[in-house]
């Protein structure tokens, strides 16, 4: 049968899409390459780095949620030689921020501050339509740092922040007294410092060597996962560095929990009041790490800290261990 799409400009194809719910139209990418081609339009910028606050302005300002192939959904803007920024808009009000560029080995150290209070935006002559509510940012570097704290400061709607891959980052400081509710910082193996001014914050990941971690408000998170198995960033911090945050996690509904994390930091600020309890916890991701006969011990320690527990789940990698240590005893 003859293809009638296939005769039809990109212009009246965009159009169709525009009738369809965002789910809906994201899949017509992959009915032929014609149709992935039309999601792949990329709009290319070259300039420096004080120009990409305002071009990231005006191409979020152009893009229309109801007609998402009208205008492209991606940019490539160009910095310098080997320094470029990609940025992607997705559904649901998500963007991806990615910086790659550089030799990660020579990266020089460096520092991030997001201020996301709506007192603190600056006055932009392109206000973002689109209304991102959901960034990624990845492979940030002291090259790109500035611009990246500059396009952050204009999303002013921002609820979820998700930053990985970001070496030579050493300090990171987020400020947001708003909307911000969900954080994620994954693979930034450098950072020692991380100061959090966030009280909506209701949701933190964290994955990797275990930072300085300053929360300046004893916000009540519900899910909290800390997977510190790889030991801490600073040879000399101590159980006493670790109790702002575990003031933080205390009222957790769901928890992820490494077992050096207890034993090293949690249970020598405990033990000698034994009456510190977690009451909300109902879910708990255990991390094992150990691979001694008596490891079992910690855990068997920090359930009894868990009057409401429903729910246990053990890393896979670990539940032989636990097993033979459980048959042990």
């Amino acid at each position: 049968m003859e293809d009638l799409f296939s005769n039809l400009p990109d212009e009246v194809l965009s159009s169709i899409v525009s009738f369809l719910p965002n789910e809906s139209a994201l899949e017509t990418s992959l009915i032929c390459t014609r149709w992935r081609d039309l999601w792949n339009q990329v709009l290319v910028e070259h300039g420096t780095t004080q120009d990409v606050a305002g071009v990231v302005a005006g191409f979020l300002a152009r893009f229309e949620e109801l007609d998402p192939l009208k205008y492209p959904r991606k940019l490539q803007f160009h910095i310098a030689e080997d320094t470029a920024l990609f940025a992607s808009i997705a559904t649901n009000n998500k963007l991806l921020l990615d910086f790659p560029g550089g030799n990660k080995h020579l990266e020089r150290n460096y520092e991030l501050q997001f201020v996301l209070n709506k007192d603190h935006i600056t006055h932009r002559t392109f206000p973002p339509i689109f209304l991102v509510k959901t960034l990624y940012l990845k492979s940030v570097s002291h090259l790109t740092s500035l611009v990246a704290s500059s396009i952050v400061s204009i999303l002013e709607h921002l609820e979820k922040l998700v930053i990985v891959e970001c070496t030579g980052l050493q300090s990171l400081c987020i400020e947001s007294e708003s909307k911000l509710y969900k954080l994620t910082v994954l693979d930034c193996p450098q950072l020692k410092f991380l100061h959090l001014r966030t009280s909506k914050l209701k949701n933190f990941r964290y994955g990797g060597l275990l930072p300085r971690i300053w929360p300046e408000s004893h916000f009540n998170l519900r899910h909290a996962i800390l997977d510190f198995r790889q030991g801490p960033s600073c040879a000399d911090l101590n159980s006493q560095d670790f109790n702002q945050t575990l003031l933080t996690i205390k009222n957790c509904e769901i928890l992820t929990l490494c077992e050096w994390t207890f034993e090293a930091l949690i249970w020598p600020s405990i033990s000698p009041s034994g009456n510190f309890i977690f009451y909300k916890i109902r879910e708990l991701w255990w991390i094992h790490n150990h691979k001694g006969e008596n490891s079992i011990n910690a855990l068997v320690s920090f359930l009894k800290l868990c009057p409401a527990l429903e729910q246990l789940f053990v890393t896979v990698h670990a539940i032989l261990e636990l097993i033979n240590s459980l048959v042990l005893l």
